[in-house]
């Protein structure tokens, strides 16, 4: 008697769990980077709308929590797509690769600046990178060649021309992929503005990276977490603060805040389409290969996303800030997606 209720309480457990899994694959599971987020969410929307098949589940995770959440495992508990505001890592990619997955296929969707915006109830802000970067850096130059625990407190302390304004800039934390590419793109940008420490990159890469990557940690750089909707209802609520987001919701809230030129170029469209504005990246999502024909709807997804209505240059997209790549280089992405191209690194 008792061997027969073992059997059948195993029975019924494995009934449970197979019942589970058709359960959790009847949706696709996304997480990653918030700047993505809002065109994924878009996508999965009129997806599930225009398809039989259930809308996707989009999780804002940051790029760096989406990544590991992907890279853990191939399975019923693990995502089937992460989205990313950066490229993935060969560091990433080897760990996807020692959890059983081999096989990702890589989308680029488009591009997207970061910006540093303030709420228009104060005047906007004319930035060099170099302020950036010595408003921001956790050391900076002393001038005599070496550096120094960084001492400036105001905008003004920064560049005489610049307000005598409280340095106060809400940003991304360190699992964001906001946050590493404004690093390299902006604080790396402007580190490198003094040839001393653009030397040391040859001499010395640690160090170079250590110096032009690391963020303050004194209050005047306040992490926000990777809601960037919170981030601009904090700059109404604080006029005198900055905030680092991406273009798409600068864009989205262009009513109550504004975005600051930097080396004499503003976050506008077209200009971070064609590179002019420094500080602009690409935006990709990557998907398990393992997941698809498993998971319904996989290839019908990423069908709908890399198609001419969704993000080409008169896209739905392109109204919830989507900057779009050309016409080479959307066909040629779109042929990569249909192919399930194997990523390439």
């Amino acid at each position: 008697m008792k061997t027969t209720l073992t059997a059948l309480a195993v029975s019924a457990v494995a009934m449970a769990a197979t019942s589970g899994a058709a359960v959790a694959r009847e949706q696709i599971k996304i997480v990653g980077s918030s700047t993505v987020f809002p065109f994924a969410t878009t996508v999965a929307e009129r997806f599930g709308k225009n398809t039989s098949f259930k809308t996707p589940v989009v999780e804002s995770t940051g790029s760096g929590g989406g990544l590991k959440l992907f890279c853990a495992g191939v399975g019923v508990e693990h995502p089937d797509i992460t989205n990313a505001s950066r490229r993935i890592k060969a560091s990433e990619v080897a760990k996807c690769a020692k959890n059983g997955i081999t096989d990702i296929v890589e989308v680029k969707i488009g591009y997207d600046g970061i910006v540093l915006a303030n709420s228009r109830k104060s005047d906007p802000y004319k930035l060099t990178l170099q302020d950036v970067f010595l408003a921001l850096a956790k050391d900076v130059p002393d001038g005599d060649g070496k550096t120094m625990a960084n001492p400036y407190k105001t905008w003004r302390d920064v560049n005489a021309e610049l307000p005598d304004v409280k340095i106060e800039v809400l940003g991304p934390p360190p699992t964001s992929g906001t946050r590493d590419a404004f690093v390299e793109l902006a604080m790396e940008g402007g580190c490198k503005k003094f040839e001393w420490i653009k030397a040391m990159k040859k001499a010395d890469k640690k160090a170079y990276k250590s110096l032009c990557h690391t963020i303050r940690e004194d209050g005047a750089f306040i992490e926000a977490g990777e809601n960037d909707n919170l981030i601009v209802k904090k700059l109404n609520a604080n006029p005198g603060a900055l905030g680092i987001f991406g273009f798409s919701f600068l864009d989205q809230n262009s009513d109550s805040v504004q975005g600051s030129t930097i080396d004499g170029e503003a976050p506008e469209f077209e200009k971070i389409a064609d590179g002019s504005y420094p500080v602009s990246r690409s935006l990709f999502f990557y998907v398990k290969k393992a997941h698809i024909g498993t998971v319904p709807g996989i290839e019908d997804f990423l069908a709908e996303f890399a198609n001419e209505d969704t993000w080409g240059e008169d896209g739905y997209l392109t109204d919830k800030g989507l900057i779009p790549m050309g016409d080479e280089e959307r066909a040629e992405w779109e042929a990569k997606v249909k192919s399930l191209t194997n990523l390439s690194m």
